[in-house]
């Protein structure tokens, strides 16, 4: 099982469509939706997509099709090392865990697996060292 973190924009015409259910029922995939945005205009999805790599390539080939477009979330939520001033103000905020102090050391550990782009830890970080990257 292949699993990738992808970024869909879905324009105007296809917001109204069951796109992501084709990715369930025509290529047995597993979506996971990490964070949505629609208005009237357009829409976001982040999110990970589980299932046999070449089924995963085909869905993509799919949502291309329909004229979503389809970004790898390669570099998500990314933290500056040379601001970072490990203060934890971040980890406070961070529901899913993916933010944490090292108990050894005392510095900020985040694990990208764990990040749904919430991006509460965005605005708590008091230096700015977080920041949204797609």
């Amino acid at each position: 099982m292949a699993k990738r973190k992808i970024v869909l924009h879905f324009p105007e015409e296809s917001i109204d469509k069951p796109i992501t259910y084709h990715l369930v029922k025509d290529y047995g995939l597993i979506p996971n939706i990490l964070r949505a945005k629609i208005d009237e205009n357009e829409g976001t999805l982040v999110m990970d997509l589980e299932g046999p790599k070449e089924k995963i390539d085909e869905a993509i080939e799919f949502l291309k099709e329909q004229h979503v477009t389809v970004q790898e979330a390669i570099k998500d939520i990314v933290v500056d090392r040379n601001i970072c001033v490990d203060c934890g103000s971040c980890v406070g905020v961070c529901r899913p865990g993916a933010l944490s102090i090292n108990a050894d050391d005392w510095t900020l550990v985040f694990d990208q697996e764990e990040c749904i782009f919430c991006q509460l830890c965005i605005d708590t970080c008091p230096v700015r060292a977080i920041k949204l990257m797609f």
